[in-house]
């Protein structure tokens, strides 16, 4: 992509007020840290409403740095908000997709995943400057501000699709506190079984109902950072060490694993693949954390080489899970592990500590959408908003418990997630946003552009329909 325009530098006289007629009032985000933006500006009409969503003065969905980040803070952003259960699930994608076909759509996936956090970037830089606001809007506002200016047929769907996008953010953020419970849950269970303590899969997700509850009763971004630094360190050992499991008497390279999977088992390969890709709704917060934001998006910025290093991390994991153990690897990597080994036993007890507290942080982005509206239709006069949040929160917690003990199926849970809403996010948004964007009044619509989105377009859609259904078929068979 090309570099981004220059910023724009705004003053205390350039506030605007949002157009009525769009229904986008109140949309922008405009909250964001004064240390990292000196001259802040409060757009008046979106002020209320962002007071609600982020109390703690977040940016884009409640998520901000209490300090502005630095180039490699920002990489190391990248590599958490990407890293979690998909990583150990590429092994029972490659095992859909094949051993030789599998990495060449991974790579392809992860560029076009790439391009089109750019599209998102840069048609929420474009509305920055168009509408002189202080900080790049979110993911779900750039969407509802690119069609409220966008090709005027479609301008009155704005406020839907603003919404749309929050609805699929936090199905995916709370599908993977679904699948962070089915993960932990199944790794303890062979620990437990080994030594003797067999019992019920579904006991074992009560048992860490309580640990995986209390960091998620945090209401304040701040103070989550411990968890996340626990979360890291445990999650960097146990790769480290699956690896050295993974590589060991290895099989030949031709002949022992298909090259190529089956038309049938492809649509899981897909939805598992793009679940892996799951940081899209933090790339415009990551940016406007960052003490220089033009680092973050230049061709040798965090964005490119952060995913670089995410997609060859996703290619070489799945590439290595599959040629170790075929058609016996399980939805998570961790789960073939030998289950007599004591190093191998740290390793689910790291990377299960490393999920559970990434539990909180997927949870806290959900939170932060839902819970305005919350706040609106039970607590409107804000007389108990502290007790009104840690009950929303409680519930919250026991509904993605309770649908994670109804879930047979870690791999096919996982690709149904990605099939329906990560494919939505990463692949379907972007190049409709810079599609209605550029067909406005007085845009220019190259023919290269069409192709081009068409082209990403068409496979999100192939890859949603067929994903979808393999993955509920697969569920269903599950049961």
């Amino acid at each position: 992509m090309n570099p981004e325009a220059e910023e724009p530098v705004c003053g205390q006289g350039d506030a605007i007020q949002l157009q009525e007629s769009n229904g986008l009032a109140g949309f922008v985000n405009v909250s964001f840290d004064a240390d990292s933006v000196p001259d802040q500006l409060t757009v008046k009409s979106a002020e209320h409403e962002r007071s609600e969503a982020a109390p703690q003065g977040g940016g884009g969905h409640g998520l901000q740095a209490d300090h502005p980040t630095s180039y490699l803070e920002t990489i190391m952003h990248i590599f958490k908000g990407n890293v979690g259960p998909g990583l150990y699930a590429m092994g029972d994608a490659f095992r859909n997709g094949g051993l030789l076909l599998s990495p060449i759509l991974t790579i392809f996936l992860g560029v076009i995943s790439v391009h089109s956090e750019h599209i998102l970037i840069n048609c929420a830089g474009k509305m920055q400057r168009q509408l002189k606001l202080a900080a790049m809007p979110d993911f779900a506002e750039t969407v509802g501000l690119c069609f409220a200016h966008g090709h005027e047929p479609l301008r009155r769907w704005s406020r839907t699709l603003h919404a749309a996008v929050n609805f699929f953010i936090c199905v995916t953020q709370l599908g993977l506190c679904c699948v962070y419970f089915v993960f932990i849950s199944s790794n303890m269970k062979q620990i437990y079984d080994y030594y003797g303590v067999v019992f019920d899969v579904h006991w074992h997700m009560l048992i860490i109902l309580l640990p995986t509850m209390l960091p998620a009763l945090i209401t304040n971004l701040k103070y989550l950072a411990w968890c996340m630094t626990i979360g890291n360190s445990c999650m960097v050992l146990g790769i480290g060490i699956t690896y050295y499991y993974a590589v060991q008497d290895l099989p030949p390279l031709v002949g022992s694993r298909p090259l190529v999977g089956s038309w049938r088992t492809l649509p899981l390969y897909f939805g598992t693949a793009i679940f892996a890709f799951e940081g899209i709704a933090l790339v415009l917060p990551l940016k406007n954390a960052m003490q220089r934001p033009r680092d973050f998006s230049r061709p040798l910025g965090v964005l490119n080489l952060g995913m670089t290093v995410v997609t060859l991390l996703f290619t070489t994991t799945g590439f290595l899970g599959y040629l170790k153990w075929g058609d016996t690897v399980q939805g998570s990597l961790t789960l073939n592990l030998p289950e007599g080994d004591l190093l191998a036993q740290a390793v689910k007890v790291m990377i299960s500590t490393g999920i559970l507290f990434g539990y909180a942080l997927q949870f806290f982005i959900a939170i932060q959408i839902m819970l305005p509206a919350i706040r609106r239709r039970f607590d409107p006069e804000q007389r108990h908003p502290v007790r009104l949040e840690l009950l929303f929160r409680v519930v919250m917690v026991l509904l993605t418990f309770l649908i994670a003990e109804g879930v047979p199926n870690l791999g096919a849970f996982i690709s149904l997630i990605g099939a329906l809403c990560s494919t939505a996010l990463a692949l379907i948004f972007p190049p409709v946003i810079e599609l209605t964007l550029l067909a406005a009044p007085g845009g220019r619509l190259p023919g290269v552009v069409w192709a081009k989105n068409g082209l990403i377009l068409l496979i999100a859609s192939i890859g949603v329909v067929t994903g979808t259904y393999e993955s509920m078929l697969a569920l269903i068979k599950s049961f």
